[in-house]
């Protein structure tokens, strides 16, 4: 293990390393990785309890630290109250990353390495940097994906969690993923319906933009011919506060031109940034069964044969030979799609946990179905629940989301 302290700005930061088993229920196997996690702390807040943030995704680093008032825009709250442990969990930014390079040693080998980072693995990951810090519990703030791995966490490791602070994460239990996505389009029906009545000219725009992508007239920077499916998915921007501002932007330019081409490749989900995010996506619904390319195959009739209702974080086994950044990692993902996956939540001791804290539930959420995320939040009579219609998917980045919830948990009002 290795430990550096800096200095940034208003923010002390410590910078850990550890070596852990790849795989942690197999003492035979003796593959490891790093894990690496940034312990932030203010002046002041020296012997405050910890804070570990889970990041969404899943494939996605924590956010780096660079000022408490504005990087990222919770932390200035959280520090109020905490030391702040962020973790990059594993086969992200700094703990040993999955990438291209990795593809070298095979698709098979890649496939059975992603096996092993799922969110059971990550509590693992958490619990030995945890114990590194000498923290007899903390609490934990799950954003998205990083709430269905504090799921998973309260299923197996309950007594080392204090307060548990979820925003857009409670994920179904026991669902098969198929159940997700279908609601999930139905989230992205009302979504796109509400952008259309605000902006009924770019129902048009929306057709002739498919139609040149029908015919393969859309060609990005990168060289990927953009499907009428991956144009489609440009709506995952509406599950965000201001994504509708994307899109205006977006299907108000001459479609042409280089504004065009590159704001649409920054608009549309996944990239190459983090392959685990695409290669993986899926498998984070998966509480039991194998995923099977869910999305494509709960597709409704009326997404079928109306081009313009935008789709959001449903993949598209397409995609694997038309986007070139996805295209190396097509043996892998197929694979990963039948695989069965194990259980990841258990009902019974999520009711045993006694957990406590708070949980953002977003009402218009086309990522995290507000009707599973009710179901779950019965599991746990001890979260405190708040609904709101104010924020999507993205709140917590808002600010007031996270102080919502500490006022939540600790019995105030919100304000």
């Amino acid at each position: 293990m290795t430990t550096t302290v800096r200095r940034l700005l208003d923010l002390t930061v410590e910078e850990h390393v550890l070596t852990v088993p790849l795989v942690w229920d197999d003492p035979a196997d003796t593959r490891t990785i790093d894990i690496f996690a940034r312990v932030v702390t203010r002046e002041g807040g020296e012997r405050l309890p910890f804070l570990v943030y889970l990041q969404g995704g899943p494939g996605h680093e924590a956010p780096r630290p660079f000022h408490a008032s504005s990087s990222p825009a919770w932390l200035d709250e959280a520090l109020a109250h905490y030391r702040v442990v962020m973790l990059d969990q594993r086969g992200t930014g700094l703990s040993s990353p999955v990438g291209d390079a990795d593809l070298e040693r095979g698709s098979d080998a890649v496939a059975e390495h992603l096996t092993h980072l799922r969110a059971d693995a990550i509590v693992r990951d958490c619990e030995a940097m945890r114990q590194h810090l000498s923290a007899e519990a903390w609490s934990v703030l799950g954003q998205s994906f990083g709430g269905f791995t504090t799921l998973a966490y309260l299923s197996t490791d309950a007594d080392s969690l204090a307060d548990v602070f979820i925003t857009g994460g409670l994920s179904a239990v026991g669902r098969h993923p198929d159940d997700v996505y279908a609601l999930c389009y139905d989230k992205m029906r009302i979504a796109s319906e509400r952008y259309y009545r605000r902006f009924p000219e770019h129902r048009d725009v929306m057709r002739r933009l498919v139609d040149r992508a029908d015919a393969g007239e859309i060609v990005l920077p990168d060289g990927e011919v953009v499907s009428p499916s991956r144009l489609r998915s440009v709506g995952s921007a509406l599950g965000t506060n201001d994504g509708w501002q994307t899109l205006w932007s977006l299907l108000e330019r001459d479609p042409s031109s280089n504004a065009f081409r590159y704001d649409l490749m920054a608009a549309m989900p996944y990239g190459g940034r983090n392959p685990l995010y695409f290669a993986f996506h899926e498998s984070s619904y998966a509480d039991g069964h194998a995923t099977r390319w869910s999305a494509e195959r709960t597709e409704p009739e009326d997404f079928r044969t109306d081009v313009t209702l935008f789709t959001g974080e449903h993949i598209r086994r397409e995609w694997t030979e038309t986007v070139p950044a996805f295209r190396p990692w097509r043996d892998v993902v197929l694979a990963l799609a039948e695989i069965e996956w194990p259980r990841l939540y258990d009902p019974v001791a999520l009711s045993a946990s006694r957990a406590t804290g708070a949980a953002a539930v977003y009402a218009h959420d086309v990522y995290v179905p507000l009707e599973f995320s009710l179901e779950t939040a019965l599991l746990m009579p001890g979260v405190e629940l708040w609904i709101t219609s104010e924020h999507e998917h993205n709140g917590l980045r808002s600010g007031p989301v996270l102080t919502h919830l500490i006022d939540l948990a600790h019995g105030r009002r919100i304000r």
